[in-house]
């Protein structure tokens, strides 16, 4: 069968392939024989899955291998697999937690997409001003190439463009979500206190897996489970749970004050750019002009 590479997103693509090998194993398929009929269903992560497991390779190492949310997915199944917890249950748990993490990253993008679109626009400002003065018959680029005040404007012109789109960029990139998916050390340190493990050897589990120890949020709700005396899983599973809802309200703050801060770099840069590379040769072209006539 022919595979064609998805343009989705990498963790919902992760989310349908894990989601409908949860529904396999449920349904009472072995691993290995839910990786073969997965790849027999053209997914192409089951296809690698397959060939290195048939190499002898372990399964959370391909899965590993695959890189991106994939990640987040090997160290479910190496978690899952070492305590005992339910392999099915535990993979539906880490889809939920991939589509709801793809969810807020789609969600700060789109609010993202509109004062990062108008920065860009915007930054291209000056060099519309130099084609307008071109086209008005103004000797703007013979100004800006041949007098010395004309080479100063456009150096400095230029600068000032650059600066602005790097600026720009910087904010931008620091509004973005950031990478992974937001509380999947409560996810999986969950899925190791489903399968029986104690509270330290789920957090040892988790760091191995993960190659981070558990942050706050986790330490926060163990303890909270031992003063109450009530099961730690549920309760890290909704602290995941809000752990992204807190990730999706933060990221559309973000957004939303992005387009303040990116009126910085208009003021400061582009603006100055423009009156340097379009309004700036313009005069000095109608002086010399006037000079020459004189």
């Amino acid at each position: 069968m022919r595979r064609r590479r998805s343009a989705r997103p990498d963790a919902a693509v992760a989310a349908d392939t894990v989601l409908r090998l949860a529904v396999l194993l449920r349904a009472g398929l072995a691993p290995s024989r839910a990786w073969i009929v997965l790849d027999d269903g053209g997914d192409p992560v089951a296809g690698r899955v397959r060939a290195a497991v048939t190499r002898g390779e372990a399964v959370s190492d391909a899965l590993a291998a695959e890189g991106g949310a994939w990640n987040d997915v090997a160290a479910a199944w190496t978690v899952a697999t070492t305590v005992g917890a339910p392999l099915s249950e535990s993979l539906r748990d880490v889809a939920s937690a991939l589509r709801d993490g793809q969810r807020t990253a789609d969600d700060i993008r789109v609010a993202l997409a509109e004062p990062a679109s108008t920065a860009r626009l915007l930054g291209w400002l000056p060099l519309v001003a130099v084609v307008l003065g071109l086209a008005l018959g103004f000797d703007t680029a013979l100004v800006l190439a041949t007098t010395p005040i004309g080479l100063a404007c456009l150096v400095g012109g230029v600068v000032l463009m650059v600066i602005a789109h790097r600026w720009n960029a910087a904010l931008v990139r620091r509004a973005a979500a950031a990478p992974g998916i937001p509380g999947m050390a409560a996810e999986l340190t969950a899925i190791a206190l489903a399968g029986g493990a104690s509270i330290d050897r789920a957090r040892g589990l988790v760091r191995d897996a993960t190659g981070d120890a558990a942050g706050a949020d986790v330490d926060e709700v163990l303890a909270l489970s031992r003063a109450a005396g009530v099961p730690a899983v549920e309760l890290l599973r909704s602290s995941a749970w809000l752990t992204r809802h807190r990730a999706r309200t933060d990221g559309r703050l973000r957004a939303a004050r992005l387009s303040a801060r990116l009126l910085l770099p208009l003021g400061v840069c582009t603006l100055p750019s423009f009156l340097l590379l379009g309004v700036a040769p313009m005069m000095l072209s109608i002086l010399s002009s006037g000079v020459l006539t004189l």
